[in-house]
């Protein structure tokens, strides 16, 4: 697997600067929990209370874990995914974390994954994984009552790897937003979710670290700042709850590190403000604004400090500066180390990344830097991915942006060679939902999407702007016999 880059360019993300620890990959079939397979030379044998003054509250060291279980497992629901089959040998769905995916032969067969879901308000919006419900057909939730709904995907941010549902129903049990910024190290967490299809399972542990980066989302965009905890997680866990022992929730269960497949020691929550933020998004704007700063950076070391006159080796080193950037803008230069954001220290990548994604383009950030050994302070205004101050919406994207591909149209000649009355060839595939989620590759001539004919590129458009969820593809390639499907969600 590749190890990201130790510079690169920040976003709303920041992305990591951390090296790939080790090889991933998702757990396939009836269950779903992000792995990562972590190799070492000897074998890998892999949960401070909270504020007491909530009734029935353990403290003074008598441990009882019975109120924040019994406030969070109502709130919590099973989600199973089916994906409709694929044939001429092309898988119809790719998990974006199955690296060790490729083209398969087999007869075409239903795909079904199962995970776990955080009911986050009484009206049925649900959070979960991006990788429990990626490309999926149709998806079923489960309450902890039993009862059974068909749920609609609201949006999904591959970046953060966060999905948000939404069924119809009401008054329902609700798990609470907690400040995952105030969660310290040594804090007793719960893990409730759906393992191996088990419902309501509860396991108990502590907070193990925060800010934790292991470069498992492969986006170049992905957000990783990780809350680590010891608490078991396993298959059938992913999007399932991390709470305090108030029952609020304070994480999205996402990854597990194991050599084995199963939970052998820690696990990996999204934190919960960054959740809030990208459901509040994707509730709102069908996908999430993100702000960019416009550099690129690295963690700073003990030898750095030195050179640069810092106080001790925390910080984020900037080592480039965009031209016209927010960053720009606000007067950073190469050399500058962040220091802190809006009076929250900042002391890694991964920390930056999580504070800089709980905002939006235009919105302000007050920074403290370093530079010469003195202490400065500025305002960066965040930018949008086009450098304005603008939000943006699924409308007025263009379909590159969303799906990664540019294209050209055929011209009539090429069709007839072909045997088709329409469509539209695939010139280039960047970053984006094609290739997170499909294997398809330069020259494919799209011919329909979901059953209608794609005769120009300003039709496709059409189709993929007022499109959400999941999105069935059809065309040929030219040096190939049949039709080829591919599917992704939106």
């Amino acid at each position: 697997m590749n190890s990201k880059t130790l510079l690169t360019l920040v976003t709303v993300s920041f992305l990591s600067a951390a090296a790939a620890i080790g090889g991933y990959k998702a757990f396939e079939g009836n269950n779903t929990t992000q792995t990562l397979a972590i190799q070492t030379e000897q074998p890998v044998r892999y949960a401070n209370f909270s504020d007491a003054s909530a009734t029935n509250i353990p403290v003074n060291g008598n441990l009882d874990f019975t109120y924040a279980a019994a406030i969070s497992t109502p709130g919590v629901v099973h989600v199973t995914s089916t994906s409709k089959a694929s044939n001429q040998g092309m898988p119809q769905f790719i998990n974006p974390f199955d690296f060790f995916g490729g083209g398969h032969s087999f007869e075409p067969q239903p795909r079904v994954a199962s995970g776990s879901g955080v009911i986050i308000s009484p009206d049925g919006y649900i959070v979960t994984n991006n990788h429990v419900i990626s490309g999926a057909s149709e998806v079923e939730v489960v309450l902890n009552d039993k009862q059974k709904y068909v749920a609609q995907v609201i949006g999904a941010d591959p970046s953060t790897d966060i999905a948000l549902l939404k069924i119809d129903a009401t008054n329902l049990i609700f798990l609470p937003f907690a400040n995952s910024d105030s969660v310290r190290v040594g804090e007793w967490v719960l893990a409730v979710g759906n393992p191996f299809n088990l419902e309501s399972t509860v396991t108990a542990g502590i907070v193990s670290a925060k800010g934790r980066s292991i470069n498992i989302l492969e986006d170049n965009a992905a957000i990783e700042s990780f809350i680590q905890t010891d608490a078991a997680v396993n298959p059938g866990n992913s999007g399932g709850a991390l709470v305090d022992l108030r029952g609020q929730l304070i994480g999205v269960n996402t990854a597990i590190a194991s050599p084995t497949g199963t939970f052998a020691g820690y696990s990996f929550a999204v934190p919960s403000n960054l959740v809030r933020k990208v459901v509040g998004d994707l509730k709102e704007f069908g996908l999430v604004q993100r702000g960019f700063l416009g550099v690129t950076i690295r963690n700073v070391d003990v030898d750095q400090m030195k050179t640069l006159k810092l106080p001790d080796p925390n910080g984020v080193y900037v080592n480039e500066v965009l031209g016209g950037s927010a960053a720009d803008d606000a007067g950073l230069k190469p050399g500058d180390v962040i220091r802190s954001i809006n009076g929250n220290k900042i002391n890694s990548t991964s920390q930056l990344q999580e504070t800089v994604a709980q905002f939006r383009p235009s919105d302000k950030l007050n920074m403290e830097y370093y530079r010469d050994g003195k202490l400065n302070s500025t305002v960066v205004t965040l930018r949008n991915k086009n450098q304005g101050l603008d939000l943006l919406s699924k409308e007025n994207m263009k379909v590159d942006d969303l799906l990664g591909v540019s294209f050209e149209e055929l011209s009539a000649d090429e069709k007839r060679e072909l045997g088709i009355k329409a469509g539209v060839k695939v010139k280039s595939i960047g970053n984006g939902a094609i290739k997170r989620y499909t294997d398809m590759h330069e020259g494919f001539v799209i011919t329909h999407i979901d059953r209608q004919p794609i005769t120009s590129k300003e039709k496709l458009a059409e189709i993929l702007n007022n499109k959400k969820g999941g999105v069935m593809v059809e065309g040929v390639y030219p040096d190939q016999k049949g039709t080829f499907y591919y599917a992704f969600g939106l």
